[in-house]
């Protein structure tokens, strides 16, 4: 059992979401061995995972993407809409670059494929839960590939079709709509425009560490102060912004 938080803290209640249930009796065994998570349902498919959710409200929701009935981007989307402070942590085998990415538009705030270790789904519910985003490098690269693909395909259709219309909806959510990444390089040093282009690369801390020659405590100061100046809520929002910056939006 890790020690996750004192005893008399609330625990982080999770929902876990898999049509395996395989699966889902391992992940509930291993987040209830934890003292500060506990695990208050498990759906086995997209519909009863926006119910369960609806009714437990949990914190953090563990969710596969290919399951029946309702797959788990659309029940992804359903959650993050009706229940703004329950916070969806995909985890599943999918990772082709259409899938990701249509999972981080539909609210996804950390995005896990099933080889993970234990110790990294444990350390992302808790991040999560925290309100931070976790994608890992290779993921964060194929969200930001596809992204541009659908940018550069927009630039070449007609206004209103639909592919111009899909890469158009894909902004920053709350305040950092308003922020123009015209804008981004007038409010930020060269250092902060340096890490948020290597965020938008999908780098971790410890490689923008690497990269700028900086500690990576500083580094992390560093983002904390970009996402601040750029009402920006997640690193992905960030990696938007910088993108759009090199396109001229």
């Amino acid at each position: 059992m890790t020690a996750g938080s004192p005893d008399d803290a609330p625990r982080i209640r999770v929902l876990v979401a898999d049509d395996q249930a395989l699966i889902r009796r391992g992940m509930t065994l291993m987040l209830a061995a934890e003292s500060d998570m506990e695990v208050v349902g498990q759906a086995s498919d997209g519909v009863e995972a926006v119910e369960m959710a609806q009714r437990f409200r949990p914190d953090v929701v563990l969710m596969d993407l290919h399951m029946p009935r309702k797959g788990g981007v659309a029940a992804t989307r359903e959650i993050t809409l009706l229940l703004p402070r329950t916070h969806v942590l995909v985890l599943t085998t999918l990772d082709a670059e259409e899938t990701v990415f249509e999972a981080v538009r539909a609210g996804a705030q950390a995005y896990l494929l099933k080889d993970a270790s234990e110790d990294e789904v444990l350390e992302t519910v808790r991040a999560v839960h925290r309100g931070e985003s976790r994608l890992t490098p290779q993921i964060a690269r194929k969200v930001m590939d596809q992204f541009r693909r659908l940018a550069s395909a927009s630039e070449a259709a007609p206004a209103g079709t639909a592919v111009n219309g899909a890469a158009a909806s894909i902004k920053p959510s709350g305040a950092a709509q308003g922020k123009a990444s015209g804008s981004v390089a007038e409010t930020l040093s060269d250092k902060e425009e340096a890490i948020l282009s290597l965020i938008a690369e999908g780098k971790s801390n410890k490689q923008i560490a690497a990269a700028v020659f900086l500690a990576e405590g500083t580094v992390k100061n560093y983002v904390s102060r970009i996402m601040e100046k750029l009402h920006a809520n997640t690193r992905t929002e960030l990696a938007v912004m910088s993108v759009r910056q090199r396109r001229g939006d």
